[in-house]
């Protein structure tokens, strides 16, 4: 590694541990959304697919997709696999096969790295405005194939501007609900003094207080949570750890969590154990998907108006007529993601070897790209964990449900992407376990240290946007 990123890898550790900022304070971050929620001009109206401007819902397939031919469109895949009990089925899916950005500007203030964040609505946000990365737009939008104005600050992303590149990975989408989405998550530096004009529904924030605002529900976002993930702190040995105990001044860093996160020689497994022990499930398990009429469907219905699964379960595809006061286009239609009930995330977390390890489970999904992401070690997004609700058996979900709170590292409810996902959040949660919970895992988990997970992010389509979601919220 050069000399240069081990520099930008100390000046993300040194943000994420400057937990507040003299900049933009917490409280005044706070106080900035409250008042662009109370003075947010929105309007929200469910309506019949088949009455939405500028989407067609096509009579032979029940295919709605956007008259241009962009932005994305609903198909129906057929789905076959030996991974578990269930090996088929059929289900609508999101088809958008472009990359968009989620980009985030950073700047050097007082010595400290901040990132510069929006207040954005979008129409699916339990909440209206949350916290957003710079630049959150798909090729549609940021291509104007709406007409509409470009995005702010567009230019220091695709080139236009002098900036540089301190984190640029393709990272995917909620493979239950994308087929094969990804979107192009960029961090790039403007230099240290350099002017900016930065609108009133823009603000400063450090990586530290980032994290420390991901603990409210529902107030960042999908799309920067993602980003942070997967900032890099750096592999280190045991002892050059010490310098990095000496940045956090007067406040306490757990050790056992900072070797798991930059200790690249104390872990359970080898990285070449881990490697083969994805590439083994992924040679043996298949993942076939095809295109589906959601016409023909036997369980989902397709009438024009929405797409239903027959038992009322899982999600539901509705259209909606959306009047935002601050977009590139002010008034749209357009199709969302409506959940039936809230989901649950969760990583469990277990000290081995003096160092924290996660609970990693290697799920499929029929919007992978390669069969397999790395997941957390419990992902119900359909409220299947539910007694009486679960169609197969969920490992680890009682750990989870029946934690003790003084095990709970973290807990919060994130929503989902609010640009495709109607008022959608999971409870997010992180717990430990002690020496009572057993190392032997079954096959599809392995035990992880932060580091490698870390390792893993850097490469597409590894860790899943669960995963990524939980990680996000980690502080030192």
């Amino acid at each position: 590694m050069n000399t240069t990123d081990r520099k930008i890898e100390v000046d993300f550790f040194i943000s994420a541990l400057t937990k507040d900022s003299e900049i933009s304070s917490n409280s005044e971050i706070l106080a900035w959304i409250a008042k662009k929620n109370s003075v947010a001009d929105t309007r929200l109206e469910e309506i019949p697919l088949n009455k939405m401007r500028q989407w067609n819902v096509d009579a032979e397939t029940g295919v709605v997709a956007h008259e241009s031919g962009k932005f994305f469109s609903i198909d129906g895949i057929q789905v076959e696999t030996n991974w578990s009990g269930l090996t088929a089925w059929e289900q609508p899916i999101i088809n958008q096969p472009e990359i968009g950005y989620l980009g985030i500007l950073a700047q050097k203030h007082n010595g400290i790295l901040h990132f510069l964040m929006q207040a954005k609505i979008e129409p699916g946000n339990l909440n209206v405005v949350q916290i957003s990365p710079t630049l959150q737009a798909t090729k549609s939008n940021y291509t104007q194939v709406h007409k509409g104005k470009k995005p702010s600050f567009l230019e220091y992303f695709n080139g236009e501007r002098n900036v540089r590149i301190l984190l640029d990975q393709l990272q995917s989408e909620q493979g239950a609900r994308f087929l094969r989405k990804r979107n192009r998550n960029i961090i790039v530096e403007l230099a240290e003094g350099e002017a900016l004009e930065v609108p009133d529904n823009f603000i400063w924030a450090t990586l530290g207080q980032l994290k420390e605002l991901i603990k409210v529900d529902n107030l960042v976002n999908m799309d920067t949570r993602t980003v942070i993930s997967g900032v890099p702190f750096g592999s280190f040995d045991t002892h050059a750890l010490d310098f990095f105990n000496g940045l956090s001044n007067s406040q306490r860093i757990n050790e056992n969590l900072l070797h798991s996160a930059l200790n690249s020689e104390i872990h359970l497994n080898e990285l070449s154990q881990i490697i083969s022990w994805i590439t083994k499930l992924k040679s043996q398990y298949d993942l076939r998907v095809r295109m589906q009429s959601l016409k023909s469907m036997k369980d989902w219905t397709s009438n024009g108006v929405s797409i239903n699964h027959r038992e009322g379960k899982y999600f539901s595809v509705i259209g909606v007529n959306v009047e935002i006061g601050d977009r590139e286009v002010v008034s749209w239609d357009q199709p969302m993601i409506k959940p039936c009930e809230e989901g649950i995330i969760a990583f469990i977390v277990k000290p081995i070897k003096g160092v924290y390890h996660f609970l990693v489970q290697a799920k499929l999904e029929p919007g992978n790209f390669d069969v397999i992401e790395l997941a957390p070690t419990v992902q119900c997004l359909t409220g299947n964990y539910r007694n009486g609700f679960n169609e197969y058996s969920i490992p680890f979900i009682n750990d989870v449900l029946h934690s003790r709170p003084e095990n709970i590292w973290y807990s919060a409810m994130q929503s989902e992407e609010g640009g495709r996902f109607f008022k959608e959040q999971n409870k997010n949660i992180i717990i430990e376990v002690g020496d009572e919970f057993p190392l032997e895992l079954p096959e599809k988990y392995c035990w992880m240290t932060l580091n490698q997970l870390s390792q893993f992010m850097v490469f597409n389509n590894y860790l899943n946007i669960a995963a990524r979601s939980l990680i996000s919220a980690i502080s030192f």
